[in-house]
């Protein structure tokens, strides 16, 4: 247990977070270290290191070795170990909510949360055997095409600060089924979940150097993008790391999986369900402190609908924001001082813009904790779409609110936004649903569902500027096994008599 115990507390004796090489806890000799600090507090929790380029280089050399090794076994080895390994997250999950709420902020039943997500990309990937079916067809006589589905190499994944174990759980087990060793760079501001996940990993049989976890920040991930051991990268986060990582890492001749931020919507509808719409809008807007990329941070009221705000703003304003340990939270700090005052200042110039400031989390702190990097549930409304707060990404809890006529100026309002990530329709009327469905552009859609990201069964099909480059954003099910892997096609002929007594033809064949 790294960080014990897992309270507000403060700790006594901080330590700082090991790097993992060889499933060895290892200790950098880096002199550059990052502070991670509880936001419900800011006191110091553990400190992460820039590691060395030697240190970083022994973490790739390790995934190299372990790769051919790894590669040879059998898809059912590799499928028995991640049975193990999703029973030991299952046993560990709390353990790992903990200090996810400890680092993070989150509550500790969103950090639950965070941890079953990610937990079920894991239990999907134990049906690796199905994944890796190659095909079979007989394309002449005598002959046949086969396709092989076969692991890249070496991989990395870049994690964002926001999903500590969903997002290290989205490229884990994926990753690995498919025969390729990983390496995995956590948030330098919540490194303790990747930790447990790496631990678990080792315990769970996974031989040394298929997982390994490095740390730090631009340094390791330009090591990362220009490494040429490196095949692919996974990366979530901002828009404007995304696209760096992008086109570095396809200038490198990587695939780059990418996906970035976000400007979801809501379209709340006259004939809605008016309780359902305002409570899912309330739990999707200002959960997690809205810092998630699928957060609903737009409501777009049509028509009479506009009169239901002041129940919205009465509802958000009953939430309880408080540090993620306590009992009856509803909603931590966010993560960093520095976001604080981000969002505080996209508050400050919608008033200014001339937005209504219908509930204002500005200013807001807990009595328990004065030190926390608090922002309360905040609803601006009179918002107009060239204004700051509603063009850019806030990742805070903060709704902003536009009215709209119709359903069709609002599928058009939506449609003209640069992100592409999520949106949802608030209806009773299934022809309503289908008219929403069938123009708006976004990657993810929510029919009276608020945050309509797939289960792993599925993927995650975000578009537009929320993706980088306009590449694939296909982190588990069927297409995050095509992004791990290389097609191989293999056309044999297997003559049904003997061969030698035939003439030998040098021309191509005119029929099959």
């Amino acid at each position: 247990m790294l960080y014990p115990p897992y309270s507000h507390d403060k700790l006594t004796n901080p330590q700082d977070t090991p790097y993992v090489t060889d499933n060895e806890f290892r200790h950098s000799t880096s002199r550059s270290f990052t502070e991670v600090r509880d936001p419900a507090t800011n006191n110091l929790v553990t400190r992460v290191p820039q590691m060395t380029t030697a240190e970083l280089e022994g973490s790739i050399a390790s995934a190299r070795v372990a790769f051919p090794v790894w590669r040879g076994m059998s898809v059912i080895a590799r499928q028995q170990i991640m049975f193990r390994y999703v029973g030991l997250i299952k046993e560990n999950q709390d353990r790992i909510a903990a200090i996810i709420t400890l680092e993070q902020g989150k509550t500790l039943a969103d950090a639950r949360g965070d941890v079953l997500r990610g937990l079920q990309v894991a239990e999907a990937a134990c049906a690796g055997p199905e994944y890796m079916k190659g095909e079979v067809l007989e394309v002449a006589k005598d002959m046949e095409t086969r396709t092989y589905r076969e692991p890249l190499g070496v991989v990395a994944a870049i994690c964002p600060f926001n999903f500590p174990a969903m997002v290290p759980l989205w490229c884990i087990p994926i990753a690995t089924i498919t025969g390729n060793t990983l390496v995995l760079k956590p948030s330098e501001r919540v490194p303790g979940a990747a930790m447990i996940l790496a631990e678990l990993a080792e315990k769970a049989g996974f031989p040394p150097g298929v997982i390994n976890m490095v740390h730090g920040t631009h340094d390791t991930v330009n090591f990362l993008l220009d490494a040429p051991e490196i095949k692919a990268i996974s990366f979530v986060g901002s828009n404007k790391a995304g696209e760096y990582i992008f086109e570095r890492g396809s200038a490198n001749g990587k695939r780059v999986q990418a996906n970035l931020g976000a400007k979801n919507h809501a379209v709340i509808m006259p004939d809605a369900d008016k309780d359902q719409a305002l409570a899912s809008i309330v739990s999707a807007a200002f959960g997690a402190a809205g810092q998630r990329c699928m957060a609903l941070s737009v409501v777009l009221f049509i028509g009479e609908t506009r009169d239901w705000l002041p129940e919205l703003a009465e509802r958000a304003r009953a939430l309880r924001v408080d540090a993620g340990f306590e009992d009856g939270v509803d909603l931590g700090p966010v993560v960093t001082p520095e976001s604080k005052t981000r969002i505080e200042n996209l508050i400050s110039t919608a008033e200014g813009a001339g937005a209504t400031i219908v509930l204002d989390g500005r200013g807001y702190k807990p009595a328990k904790y004065p030190n926390g990097n608090w922002v309360g549930p905040t609803i601006i409304s009179g918002v107009q779409p060239d204004m700051q707060c509603y063009k850019e990404e806030i990742f805070g809890p903060v709704l902003v609110c536009l009215n709209v006529d119709s359903l069709d100026a609002g599928i058009d309002l939506i449609n003209k936004n640069d992100y592409g990530n999520g949106t949802a329709v608030f209806t009773s009327s299934g022809a309503v649903a289908e008219r929403f469905r069938k123009n708006i552009e976004a990657g993810q859609v929510g029919v009276n569902v608020p945050i309509p990201v797939p289960l792993p069964m599925f993927s995650f099909t975000g578009n537009k500027k929320s993706v980088a480059g306009g590449g694939a954003s296909t982190f588990y099910g069927k297409p995050g096994v095509n992004f791990y892997t290389q097609l191989k096609t293999v056309t044999s002929k297997w003559a049904s008599r003997d061969m030698s007594l035939e003439k030998v033809e040098l021309s191509m064949p005119a029929q099959l």
